[in-house]
């Protein structure tokens, strides 16, 4: 039986770790590694690790989320290989654990099939529980808590930026004008009311088999989790952690952070393109590689797990940097990559991401002012 076989039968049931096989041949695992699953959930990807690491191997474990922290501690807690820490990936490089380097980093993004599958957790419009979406329960206000005080401008602008939902300001102003009767609460509640002031979709279209709430929920939850913030974060951490060789694998659900993946390891990879109308920049020195194509989920997973439908990986390996001619050391604690190709985010610093409490910009720089939603 094969390493996929074995860990998809031991898994939670209902859990089925996402492209798992492209997982565990994009991390390369050596028996004596060191390698942190920053999204443990309900620990399909890390099982399949621990089961390939030696006794000298360690294998490091975070998550946001108290029940998943809980459950790796039931899970791995007689295994002297493993170390648990609940927090956002964002923190890894706080952890001492880290301090000695990682031969590989995984980022699987989003939320989990637990937290989705779970009514009380709040994050699906398909089962009513309380309008919750936090990932840690325990820290940070709730979407209903958001929902009560955000203004008008303040909601379109999270339902336009991070859902892309074309109907921002429509929705906004209906939350508004009904939280203003009753409060918002339960997730049917803004189900059913998002439902009621989109357009009807044609049967039969792409739209019609979509819910009208889906990309206001996602919106909510990214921002109230901050997760395009700890993505970028997270990134940055991830890279400064990685030995030389070491391999970063992020799976995302969606384009807003794939586009953010994308970037961060085109931006470390890929020199610039130049600009005849500026002076020679300073040679490029790539600090990562990027493996492979873009992989997608095929028929087979699909089909047994249609949550994998839009899952994305990218892999991208960390080189050793070596100044070139005319090139000077930034210094101990500073990221030649960037010191070296100049002013290179490793998003667009346009993108950078408020979190909740903050204001969201007006609308999003790359989008048209004529495309926001409709009025």
């Amino acid at each position: 039986m094969t390493v996929g076989a074995r860990m998809r039968s031991d898994a939670q049931p209902g859990h089925l770790p996402v492209l798992f096989a492209q997982v565990m041949d994009a991390l390369q695992v050596k028996a004596d590694g060191i390698y942190l699953d920053g999204t443990f959930g309900r620990g399909g990807h890390a099982r399949g690790v621990l089961e390939q690491l030696g006794p000298g191997g360690r294998l490091l474990l975070m998550d946001k989320d108290p029940e998943a922290i809980a459950y790796a501690h039931a899970m791995f807690d007689g295994d002297a290989r493993v170390s648990v820490q609940r927090g956002s990936f964002a923190e890894l490089a706080q952890w001492d654990a880290t301090a000695g380097g990682l031969d590989g980093v995984l980022l699987d993004l989003g939320v989990s099939s637990p937290q989705l599958d779970v009514a009380e957790r709040g994050f699906s419009f398909g089962k009513d529980g309380p309008l919750d979406m936090r990932m840690d329960p325990e820290s940070g206000q709730s979407a209903a808590q958001w929902l009560a005080r955000a203004d008008e401008g303040e909601i379109a602008d999270v339902l336009f930026n991070y859902g892309q939902e074309r109907m921002s300001r429509r929705i906004a102003r209906t939350i508004v004008a009904r939280r203003a009767e009753t409060p918002l609460t339960r997730t049917a509640q803004l189900a059913e009311l998002i439902a009621s002031v989109m357009p009807r979709a044609r049967p039969g279209t792409d739209k019609s088999r979509i819910h009208p709430a889906t990309r206001s929920f996602q919106a909510i939850r990214i921002h109230i989790n901050r997760e395009l913030a700890d993505l970028e974060t997270g990134l940055d951490a991830a890279l400064a952690r990685l030995k030389v060789g070491g391999r970063l694998a992020v799976i995302s659900f969606h384009s807003l952070e794939d586009r953010i993946v994308k970037r961060f390891i085109a931006g470390h990879a890929k020199a610039p393109a130049g600009n005849r109308r500026l002076p020679v920049a300073q040679d490029f020195i790539p600090a990562l590689k990027i493996v492979g194509e873009a992989l997608r989920a095929g028929p087979e997973e699909t089909a047994a797990n249609p949550r994998a439908r839009s899952a994305v990986l990218r892999v991208a390996e960390k080189l050793e940097q070596k100044p070139g001619p005319g090139t000077r050391d930034p210094g101990p604690g500073k990221s030649r990559s960037r010191f070296l190709a100049g002013p290179q985010p490793s998003c667009s610093c346009r993108d950078r991401v408020p979190g909740p409490g903050s204001r969201v910009p007006a609308f999003h720089p790359r989008v048209p002012a004529f495309e926001r939603g409709a009025a």
